[in-house]
């Protein structure tokens, strides 16, 4: 395959951006989006000029690093991570725009890599427990009802990529933020937190300026998890919930 790049390329956080054109051919089908990322800098090496910065980690979907804005939509085409998205979703002779994700919260570092420490901020706001549960067979004990389990495991399925607030028209880290309280408080240890939980992480949503939710759905679609639309919904009731309870 022979393939136009339309890439953007920023230096740092305080220089300006702009899209670099670059041809890259004997592209396979088979490689992976970040594979072919690398050859373009192999490419790019051996001409003297510098590589594009882009994260990465695992390449098997599991770590959120791999995060890309690619012909307009998070993580491409498919619903998958940008390190399991592979060339024959594109044909020869295509242009592809890639692009780092576009929101005030996440700071562009250099290239396509941004900052998206944000969303550790947020989780240590909230995202823990203090009920011991002992060693392995000792926690297994704690019953904890199907429903609650089921739940708790598919929120617990958010890597933090953050396609959520790059898909977003607002930038809002709602769908983030429900899926790392969901996942807490439904399981009887994420109990003794549960109302500080997400008074405390929604509160960090909002000091860390996300924009605000209003339900288009467009986070629920690009996530490569497909964590749930009514995630956000749950999420609201507890923070309802836990105001009152709170008096606020």
């Amino acid at each position: 395959m022979r393939l136009t790049l339309r890439v953007w390329r920023q230096r740092d956080a305080s220089a300006p951006g702009a899209m670099a054109t670059y041809q890259v051919d004997g592209i396979s089908p088979d490689m992976s989006f970040l594979e072919m990322l690398d050859t373009l800098n192999e490419e790019l090496i051996l001409r003297g000029e510098d590589p594009v910065a882009f994260d990465h980690d695992c390449r098997e979907g599991i770590c959120g690093a791999c995060s890309l804005v690619i012909n307009g939509d998070a993580h491409g085409p498919e619903r998958t991570t940008t390190c399991q998205l592979h060339m024959r979703s594109f044909r020869d002779g295509d242009t592809i725009d890639v692009e780092p994700w576009r929101a005030a919260a996440f700071p562009v570092v250099r290239d396509l890599v941004v900052d998206r420490s944000a969303f550790d901020r947020i989780i240590q706001a909230g995202g823990y427990v203090t009920a011991p549960t002992g060693s392995a067979p000792e926690a297994h004990a704690t019953p904890v009802p199907k429903p609650d389990a089921d739940s708790a495991f598919e929120h617990a399925e958010c890597i933090g990529c953050g396609a959520c607030v790059a898909a977003c028209p607002n930038g809002s880290a709602m769908l983030f933020t429900s899926a790392k309280v969901n996942h807490l408080n439904v399981l009887p240890q994420g109990g003794p937190e549960r109302e500080t939980r997400v008074l405390d992480m929604v509160s960090a949503m909002d000091d860390e300026g996300f924009g605000g939710c209003t339900l288009t759905g467009e986070c629920a679609t690009a996530c490569p998890k497909g964590i749930p639309l009514p995630s956000i919904a749950a999420m609201n009731r507890e923070w309802l919930r836990a105001r009152r309870k709170a008096g606020r």
